[in-house]
């Protein structure tokens, strides 16, 4: 290789690459456990909260293995739980014998409960049956920094299921908007949360649920991201397929749509080869009146939505 690439959301070099080929040849019967770790400390790759990112660079090898540039010693154990296929769901939610229709002033307060830590395991679980069961895209455990809240009504029930993960590494619409280069988006993705899963429930039929739904978790983030990973959200992002849906819950909270996705893939390869995928409308959030000049170290103002 001779200019660096993005891969694993790291710019990775002729050097990087030179390093990680001396180290397997130095170390041929170390495991890939092993060989991740030390990557993680040479290159002081660390969560914001300081935990070692030895996920992410075991990640970044399979990656460069596959890319056919370094080959990895075989693997000495099976893939943990969350990197297999999920197997065929058991736990199906049956619908309540009446659509849930009262007004939205019926059903508050809402009880809104973050879910992904161990502690909220039956509720943990009855999120994920919910997305597996009722989400287009389904859903199965969820590797990385991530909240999940469980939304029910007054009198307990599950009306809503709300999922937040890392945002995309790239997206040309939402940088532009925000005024990063390469080097800022590298340095501050990680104060950006990706709205990843947004359900309502199908037997759930209330007017403005939706967008009240968005608009009382997103406030709940400014809490919760920084008391789970030790930094805060300053802007929000999702992305919308317009043959699906109109996005009007997201622009009645008043999300921005701030263009479309090109439909490429974290899976894009050097040589110009991608995985086609979907166009999808971008919308953001900004959690911080001046979220521009945080992610970007300026005091610049947020461009007006096209």
């Amino acid at each position: 290789m001779n200019e660096p690439d993005l891969i694993q959301g790291r710019s990775f070099g002729a050097a990087e690459l030179a390093y990680v080929r001396q180290l397997l040849a130095e170390q041929p019967h170390a495991s890939r456990r092993q060989l991740s770790r030390q990557l993680a400390q040479r290159w002081q790759w660390r969560t914001p909260a300081g935990q070692l990112k030895d996920m992410a660079t075991r990640t970044l090898l399979r990656k460069l293995e596959q890319r056919g540039w370094i080959v990895l010693p075989p693997r000495r154990q099976a893939p943990p739980p969350r990197m297999q296929p999920p197997p065929a769901p058991t736990d199906r939610v049956s619908p309540p014998p009446i659509p849930i229709t009262e007004p939205l002033a019926a059903l508050l307060p809402l009880r809104v409960a973050e879910v992904s830590t161990p502690d909220a395991s039956p509720q943990r679980a009855l999120f994920a049956a919910l997305l597996r069961q009722h989400h287009y895209l389904s859903h199965r455990s969820w590797v990385g920094q991530n909240l999940q809240y469980l939304v029910r009504d007054r009198q307990g029930r599950p009306v809503a299921c709300v999922l937040w993960g890392a945002a995309a590494w790239q997206c040309a619409a939402r940088d532009r908007y925000v005024g990063w280069d390469a080097a800022a988006r590298r340095t501050h993705l990680h104060l950006l949360a990706n709205n990843a899963r947004f359900l309502i429930l199908p037997w759930v039929h209330v007017p403005q649920l939706g967008s009240y739904v968005l608009s009382r978790v997103a406030r709940r983030l400014n809490t919760d991201w920084p008391r789970k990973y030790g930094h805060p959200v300053y802007l929000l992002e999702t992305f919308v397929p317009p043959d699906r849906f109109a996005g009007t819950c997201y622009q009645a909270a008043n999300w921005v749509r701030v263009g479309q996705t090109k439909g490429r893939s974290r899976q894009d390869r050097p040589d110009g080869s991608h995985h086609q995928l979907p166009v999808k409308d971008v919308y953001l959030f900004p959690l911080h009146p001046r979220f521009c000049e945080r992610l970007q170290g300026t005091n610049s103002e947020p461009p007006s939505p096209p």
